[in-house]
């Protein structure tokens, strides 16, 4: 039988001194080489027993890993002679290897390796085979559904993270072609992949210097000509917007590739590098790419199917859209809650079952009370396009109320307006009911859809065009989806119209978006969360790397 000891001396000993994970991660390789110590030739029960005793007392620490281990007898996945354990060990150790690629934290294996080190008998290496599946289930986890716990991060994002279950995956594992049970594990949606591609893209600029001299402050439009239009060009080539050029002028060349910077960035595309796109020229590759590994962590988070037909909600981008077969068949402006703490707009997923055309606006009561019930105690007439209403759904007359008699705590009634072209929901709201009381409608506040950055509402999401996006999703049900809405809608009544088919809606905070058709748009991280997200990440050991240089 093969001496633990002068094996690992000999094989592992020199990678573990180094300190590095690559090389740290190598020393897993080596149990390859335990072949003939792990069940030698004319091996005992008593040994055998011991290797099994000792994973049942190692997995007794995870409910998951012993609940399997009980299950599949306490036979090793990782630490027996069979060729399939030893293609598993060898596909672990190259999917975490490769964990950075797609934005994950290096794995901590010093637990692992000082056991490797110490391994002398068969309950050292049942130590070993449990870290090693521990390893497996936390990389499983963390590329499926991200390293980070969404609510832990900022409180609003309430997405419900599509976990799998532990000894589900464990076992599938076990079933399947190793190398090609970890690659399924990569989230599998378009949007990923070019999320990774743009992350290459990124390192790479990273290594060769970035996008060169910073725009200075100032006014750039065509005509103008000097030093800053001359910096402003190579910064616009650098960043592939426009082909090389020798111009020393803002030609109609360098306004259209501005215009572009501009469509890509959010920003009003009138082809003048003001402050505003000058701001955004000038953020440097590093901080696309925290948004870009920021966004890879938020599609794991969404790693689920996500519906052939889907409503998707970006808060940074301002824009509902219908998704088909990963194709936009339409998008609308549209205008989210305000920045302040309980005015933001929450992150979740949901399903969308009716349309509500001439909607009552049922006030919601943090808004009655902290909005409304002020303004009525100083004028009992004020806000005269609400309905006073008690607990049995009756109008109370406003002069039968003393509105100063109470607080916010004890104002027994409720507020409500009726349906109207004035009502605060416009003519159509959509629901996905939901305990975050948050809806798509529409508003008679247009005058908004046409600012930059359109942050204002109490949460919920007011749409552009509302009745064109209903046209939309009734065309799924009816030949004449128009005719079906405006039925209703000329009756001036609250009516409700099922969806057949109900959508998936998706309310999402993307700073980095991929573009299907090639290239990247970015966004302003309105709310902050995105800030936080990163913070979070570093943390738990994701750097930026630069690629070549």
């Amino acid at each position: 039988m093969v001496s633990y000891p002068v094996l690992w001396s000999n094989v592992a000993f020199g990678a573990l001194r180094t300190g590095k994970i690559a090389n740290a991660l190598r020393v897993l390789m080596a149990l390859a080489l335990l072949s003939t110590a792990i069940v030698p030739a004319g091996a005992s029960a008593q040994q055998v027993t011991a290797l099994m005793q000792s994973i049942a007392e190692a997995a007794s620490k995870s409910k998951d890993l012993s609940e399997f281990y009980r299950a599949t007898g306490y036979k090793p996945v990782f630490a027996d002679t069979s060729p399939r354990a030893s293609s598993r060990r060898t596909a672990l150790v190259r999917a975490l290897r490769d964990a950075p690629a797609h934005g994950l934290a290096p794995y901590d294996t010093a637990l692992l390796e000082a056991n490797l080190r110490a391994i002398t008998s068969d309950r050292d290496l049942g130590r070993a085979e449990v870290q090693m599946a521990q390893l497996f289930l936390d990389y499983a986890r963390d590329m499926q559904t991200g390293q980070l716990i969404p609510s832990k991060i900022d409180s609003g994002i309430v997405r419900q993270v599509p976990y799998r279950d532990a000894i589900d995956v464990l076992t599938n594992f076990t079933k399947s072609s190793p190398a090609g049970y970890l690659r399924k594990l990569i989230p599998s949606s378009p949007e990923y992949a070019r999320l990774l591609k743009e992350k290459a893209t990124l390192e790479k600029q990273l290594g060769s210097g970035g996008w060169g001299q910073q725009v200075p402050s100032g006014k750039y439009e065509p005509g103008a000509s000097g030093n800053g239009v001359v910096i402003l060009r190579n910064r616009l080539i650098s960043m592939g917007y426009l082909p090389r050029s020798a111009a020393a002028s803002y030609d109609g060349a360098m306004q259209k590739a501005v215009q572009q910077f501009q469509l890509r960035h959010g920003l009003a595309a009138d082809g003048v590098a003001g402050d505003g796109t000058i701001r955004e020229m000038n953020v440097e590759p590093a901080e696309r790419l925290t948004s870009v590994l920021v966004a890879l962590e938020r599609e794991r988070w969404i790693n689920m199917p996500l519906g052939k037909r889907h409503i998707r909600v970006n808060i940074t981008d301002f824009t509902a859209k219908i998704i088909d077969n990963d194709r936009v068949t339409f998008s609308t402006r549209s205008v989210v809650g305000a920045t302040d703490g309980d005015r933001r707009t929450p992150e979740f997923s949901d399903v969308m079952e009716h349309i509500v055309i001439n909607p009552t606006w049922n006030v919601p009561r943090s808004i009655a009370t902290k909005e409304y019930l002020p303004l009525l105690q100083k004028n009992a007439n004020a806000a005269g396009h609400l309905r006073v209403v008690d607990n049995r759904g009756r109008t109370v007359p406003r002069s039968a109320v003393n509105f100063n008699a109470y607080s916010a705590s004890t104002f027994p009634f409720s507020l409500k307006q009726p349906p109207s072209d004035g009502n605060a929901l416009g003519l159509v709201k959509f629901i996905f009911p939901n305990k975050y009381n948050i809806y798509l409608h529409d508003t008679p506040a247009k005058a908004l859809f046409g600012r930059e950055t359109r942050a204002f509402s109490h949460g919920c999401i007011r749409l552009h065009q509302p009745f064109e996006f209903a046209y939309e999703l009734l065309s799924k049900q009816t030949n004449d989806p128009e005719g079906l809405f405006h039925a209703h809608l000329k009756t001036g009544i609250e009516s409700v119209v099922p969806l057949d088919d109900q959508v998936p809606v998706h309310i999402e905070y993307r700073t980095a978006i991929a573009v299907p058709n090639g290239g990247m748009e970015y966004r302003r991280d309105v709310y902050g969360r995105d800030a936080k997200i990163w913070a979070a990440l570093q943390k738990q050991g994701v750097q930026l790397r630069a690629v070549g240089g």
